[in-house]
């Protein structure tokens, strides 16, 4: 249905921690596979796997990872290599850079996004000055008249 988004199994891993909820950690953690944080980190949250910010969690800081699921609180840098999800009630406060961006209705995302843009390149025929249809004239409004001018 239109807006509504089925939250995806979290993959049968071998490698699952769990930093439950009245967990408070400061530092720089590393992990191998999936994390869930339901608690409190501040500082940085590093796994090649999936990190899901559980709606009681408060992060502060940087979390690298394949993929993040925010249905927390994170003020702070997330940088996923696959796609970073956030969720209602979640709030992101910080940047994003990832392929993937995805923002369920109902959360909150505060902060500058960086998708790969800078891969894309313009075909030098569509540069502003260079008409693509000897047909088109250049429009110019002054006090409210339109004029056309002739190519």
């Amino acid at each position: 249905m239109w807006g509504e988004t089925k939250k995806q199994p979290v993959a049968e891993d071998d490698k699952f921690t769990f930093l439950g909820k009245g967990t408070s950690f400061k530092g720089i953690v590393t992990f191998d596979g999936t994390v869930r944080i339901d608690g409190r980190v501040e500082g940085e949250v590093h796994t090649g796997g999936a990190v899901i910010v559980g709606e009681s969690a408060v992060i502060k800081g940087v979390i690298a990872a394949g993929s993040v699921s925010i249905s927390g609180r994170v003020k702070g840098s997330v940088t996923a290599l696959q796609k970073v999800e956030i969720q209602k009630p979640g709030i992101l406060i910080g940047d994003i850079q990832s392929p993937v961006i995805m923002i369920e209705e109902g959360a909150h995302f505060h902060g500058m996004s960086n998708m790969g843009a800078e891969k894309w390149t313009e075909d030098e025929s569509s540069e502003f000055g260079a008409p693509q249809d000897p047909g088109v004239r250049d429009l110019v409004a002054h006090r409210g008249k339109v004029k056309t001018q002739e190519p």
